[in-house]
C-alpha cells in the first residue's frame, strides 16, 4: 500500500503518488501491458453456462486502483486475479484502471464499479458527500498508520513545539493517538508534506510524519537508519485495513456479478499469502511493463507486501474480505469525533455485510471446480 491518501486516504506508498500523478497529468491512463489485454478464449470457463451469460451481460467492469500497482490487498489480488485468468474463468469482462487517480469519484458516479480505499475511516469521510458506494470487504483489523520520529522524539508528547508531517489530512486515528497521550495539538507545527522521502524525518526537516506503516517506516529499516514508531495499538486505538468499495447502483442490479468479482480477487489474494515472493515478483513486472517500475520496484514491493500480508492474516474473523459492523464501530467513533463531518451515516448504510461471506464455506473460500 504505498500511496497515503485513498481519495483522501491514506494507505499510499509516497514515491508511488508523484509518479501516478505524473502519468495522470500526462493524459496516460496506466492501464498498458498485460493488464489491459482482453481475454486470450483459452481460459476454461468455470461456471455454468446461465451463470456465465450473467456474468457477460453485466458488459465491462472498471476496477480503479487507487495506489497503482502497490502490492496491497485490494489491489495485488485483482491484478493477478486478471493475469491468472480467474475473471475469465468467471465469465467476467475486467478492466483495470492503474492511474491512482479519483476511484470514489469514479465508482459513485457509475463511470467504474470497484476501487479499494486504505481504511474503513476513508470510506466514512467519503460517505457524507456520496451516496452511491458501498464497502463490500475489509482485509483486515489492523490500522495501516503510524507516526515516525526522529530518534529524539521518546514520546508523543515530545511533539509538541516540534514540526508535524501529514499527507492529504491529518486522519483522524493519529489525532485520536495523539489526544490519547495528551498532546496539546496547539503546540504542534502540523505542516502538509509534498516530499514523500521518509529521510526529512530522520534528518530533521520535519519531527515526524504520520505515515503509512508497511511503507515509509520500512524503508527507513531498510536503509538501518534511527527512528522512533509510534503505532496505535500503542495508545489503544483500533482501526482497519483497506476496504473495497463497489457503485451501490451496480451492487442492487448485478449481485452475483460483484460476488463473482470478489471470488476472484480473494482466490488470488489467498496465493499471494501462500506464495509471498511469486506475487510480489509477479505485481512488480507488471507495473514496469506499465511504465510504474520506479514507483514500485521489487525491494519496496516486498517490504510492503511482507507487512501488509500479515494484517490479512491476523484479522479476527479469519476469511479475508469479510466485514462486520462490530470490526468498525470503534473506527466509526473516531471519525464521529476527530472527522470533522456534520453528518455520518449510519454504519448499516454504508456496506454489505453478507456479500463476501457468503463466499466461504466452513472457512475456506468456494471455487468452482475445488
Amino acid at each position: 500500500m504505498d500511496v497515503f491518501s485513498r481519495s483522501g486516504s491514506r494507505r499510499a506508498l509516497p514515491a508511488a503518488i508523484a509518479a501516478i500523478a505524473l502519468i495522470t497529468v500526462l493524459g496516460g491512463c496506466a492501464q498498458q501491458g498485460a493488464d489491459a489485454q482482453p481475454a486470450s478464449g483459452d481460459t476454461e470457463v468455470l461456471i455454468d453456462d446461465a451463470a456465465c451469460q450473467r456474468n457477460r451481460d453485466a458488459g465491462t467492469i472498471t476496477y480503479i486502483s487507487g495506489y497503482g500497482y502497490s502490492a496491497s490487498a485490494g489491489q495485488l489480488d485483482v491484478f493477478l486475479a486478471k493475469e491468472r485468468g480467474y475473471f475469465d474463468a468467471l465469465c467476467l469482462d475486467v478492466e483495470i484502471n492503474a492511474s491512482g487517480a479519483n476511484g470514489q469519484q469514479l465508482v459513485a458516479s457509475g463511470q467504474a464499479q470497484f476501487t479499494a480505499l486504505g481504511s474503513a475511516s476513508d470510506v466514512m469521510l467519503a460517505a457524507a458527500n456520496s451516496k452511491n458506494l458501498t464497502a463490500i470487504a475489509t482485509y483486515g483489523d489492523t490500522s495501516p498508520f503510524s507516526i515516525f520520529a526522529n530518534e529524539q522524539i521518546t514520546s508523543l508528547k515530545d511533539l509538541e513545539g516540534k514540526k508535524l508531517g501529514y499527507f492529504i489530512n491529518l486522519t483522524p486515528v493519529a489525532s485520536a493517538m495523539l489526544d490519547a497521550a495528551g498532546v496539546d495539538v496547539s503546540k504542534v507545527e502540523l505542516i502538509k508534506m509534498t516530499n514523500y522521502d521518509p529521510t526529512v524525518v530522520t534528518r530533521g526537516q520535519v519531527d515526524a510524519i504520520v505515515g503509512y506503516a508497511s511503507n515509509q517506516p520500512e524503508k527507513l529499516r531498510s536503509l538501518d537508519l534511527p527512528f522512533t514508531e509510534f503505532l496505535p495499538a500503542d495508545s489503544g486505538v483500533g482501526g482497519t485495513y483497506n476496504v473495497m468499495e463497489v457503485n451501490s447502483a451496480f451492487l442492487a442490479e448485478h449481485r452475483e456479478v460483484a460476488a463473482d468479482f470478489m471470488r476472484a480477487s480473494l482466490k488470488a489474494l489467498q496465493e499471494c499469502l501462500d506464495d509471498e515472493a511469486a506475487c510480489v515478483e509477479e505485481i512488480s513486472a507488471l507495473a514496469e511493463a506499465n511504465n510504474q517500475g520506479s514507483a514500485f520496484p521489487v525491494d519496496q514491493q516486498e517490504r510492503t507486501w511482507r507487512v501488509e500480508s500479515s494484517w490479512v492474516r491476523d484479522s479476527a474473523s479469519g476469511m479475508p474480505g469479510v466485514l462486520s459492523e462490530a470490526a468498525w464501530e470503534s473506527e466509526y467513533a473516531l471519525v464521529q469525533e476527530y472527522g470533522g463531518l456534520k453528518d455520518l451515516p449510519p454504519l448499516a448504510d454504508m456496506m454489505d455485510t453478507e456479500l463476501v461471506a457468503s463466499l466461504y464455506q466452513d472457512g475456506a473460500l468456494v471455487w468452482p471446480g475445488e
